[in-house]
């Protein structure tokens, strides 16, 4: 790898972005014309996965390199093992103080953890080595004194400040996500949250690693003018799905679940509709709204690296992008982020090198498969520090500076675990136990086959079917090549297990260690 020094770095993430929604790669409505001159100037990775959901473990795994099967923080609240490293606390011995906008959503070791920060935060804890400079949980608090500060009257509930505003013009024309909240788009979280990152980053001198955590467009669907009206609902792709939700429920005991009064709604309303009239046109609006969301984000970036420019800390600073899961938006009847649908999973990737040594690959498109556990190799790659041995990814430096490693993966592996600890209906109806919740995805540019613990497994050809909706695994002309994918999965579990001290030896000339 190049030698120049990296100075700052900039980790954006935001919440529950699909992968294909950038204009850049040819998406048919939505506008990210600020991302897209990023492209341009960076390596984008087309198929780039999140590892795990929902949001918890995925930031989980993002932030410290690691599978779900090894830092087991499985759900939202599952809290994280302290004993692992991440990526603020590896930065912090390259002299870094690193920062937080936003949020980690990190469930703190309760071993190690003072009770009441435990209660105070539940999952939404701060990740170990991150300074919050601006905190940003449910309670909404910063962002609600801004509001204020600027004449809105705040709800007493501070989640109803997403309410969309009654009797708007046209809306009975629309899905009921048409209407905007009361606040503009310049009062946005998202706007706001720029705005402190851009007065942090004008006060800084020396060396800064700042991580900034957007929600949108993460739920609720609901977008400031003019961000709300911008897509029109008959223009945005129509979900893929089976012709009913109960012939989609027929594909797999737990989608079965999925569809009824158990899983991970997004917001109520949308299951309580489901298959009533109206309800067509309310995903459809949802889908329009989202890309809204995500057009008025790309926006907020575009000020955040214009201000980059600005101060000349633009060709100094490591730049990446990414999210921490999808968004399935209707597709296969659902919502949120879970499951074995690429939807919820596959994710974007933008990473810039500034160092002259990445200068011939910028504006590279990658489409080699790459995973979230690989960003805290690459961001210490790019620092020229050692990577643990607990993180499970590698460093994607290489294809900045226009190369192709050989021995890369060719496939892409994700996990979903479904259990609910404070509730059992899910295990009794699948008669399966708290443990056996779980799903393994190996999937590849030709085949993807899910695994489940307890569960009939899935087998999908991608070439005939790439939304997932004919399973193969009920057929036996297709066994021996299931097989080779079972096999495959399991090397790869047996690969990746947690290695920390597993290649050290303790001998009478001291530890003998071997990465």
């Amino acid at each position: 790898m190049a030698t120049e020094p990296i100075r700052n770095i900039l980790l954006i993430t935001a919440d529950q972005w699909r992968g294909e929604c950038l204009s850049a790669l040819n998406h048919p409505c939505v506008q990210t014309p600020h991302l897209d001159a990023l492209i341009a100037d960076s390596v984008v990775f087309e198929n780039h996965y999140s590892v795990c959901a929902p949001c918890g473990p995925a930031r989980a795994s993002l932030l410290t390199g690691m599978y779900l099967q090894n830092h087991r923080s499985c759900r939202n609240g599952t809290p994280l093992d302290e004993r692992h490293t991440n990526i603020a606390l590896e930065t912090q011995k390259a002299g870094y103080d690193p920062v937080l906008f936003g949020y980690t959503d990190t469930s703190r070791d309760p071993r190690t953890t003072d009770p009441g920060l435990l209660t105070r935060y539940l999952y939404e804890g701060v990740l170990p080595g991150f300074k919050p400079e601006c905190l940003l949980l449910d309670d909404l608090g910063p962002w609600i004194k801004d509001l204020e500060s600027r004449g809105y009257a705040i709800p007493a509930s501070h989640r109803d400040i997403y309410h969309p505003v009654s009797d708007y013009p046209g809306s009975e024309n629309h899905g009921r996500s048409f209407p905007p909240p009361i606040y503009n788009a310049d009062a946005s979280m998202t706007a706001f949250l720029t705005r402190e990152v851009i007065s942090y980053l004008s006060r800084q001198s020396q060396n800064w690693f700042a991580h900034v955590s957007y929600l949108r467009p993460h739920p609720p669907f609901v977008a400031p003018e003019p961000y709300n009206s911008m897509y029109r609902a008959a223009d945005v792709p129509a979900p893929v799905r089976a012709a009913t939700a109960a012939d989609e429920a027929d594909g797999h005991p737990w989608l079965a679940c999925a569809l009824d009064d158990l899983g991970d709604w997004f917001d109520p309303w949308m299951q309580s509709e489901l298959g009533k009239i109206g309800y067509d046109a309310d995903v459809r609006q949802v889908r329009a709204t989202y890309y809204g969301l995500i057009t008025k984000v790309d926006h907020y970036i575009g000020r955040l690296i214009a201000h980059l420019k600005k101060t000349g800390t633009y060709d100094t600073t490591l730049i990446i992008f990414t999210s921490d899961h999808g968004e399935l938006l209707g597709d296969h009847w659902l919502f949120g982020k879970r499951g074995y649908f690429d939807e919820g999973y596959r994710i974007p990737l933008i990473v810039r090198d500034p160092r002259p040594a990445a200068a011939a690959a910028r504006g590279r498109t990658v489409s080699a498969f790459t995973e979230s556990v690989d960003i805290m190799p690459t961001l210490l790659d790019g620092l020229g520090s050692d990577i643990p041995r607990q993180c499970d990814g590698r460093s994607l430096l290489a294809f900045c500076h226009g190369d192709t490693p050989e021995d890369w993966r060719t496939e892409v592996h994700w996990e979903y675990d479904f259990r609910d600890v404070t509730d059992k209906r899910i295990e009794d109806k699948l008669g399966i136990t708290m443990d056996q919740c779980t799903l393994n995805v190996i999937r590849d540019k030709t085949h993807k086959y899910v695994h489940f613990n307890g569960l009939p497994p899935l087998f999908f050809d991608l070439r005939t079917d790439p939304h997932n909706l004919i399973n193969l695994a009920r057929d036996p002309a297709h066994g021996g090549q299931m097989l080779g994918y079972v096999q495959k999965l399991l090397s790869w579990r047996m690969q990746n297990d947690e290695r920390t001290l597993s290649g050290m030896k303790l001998t009478p000339n001291g530890v003998a260690e071997r990465f």
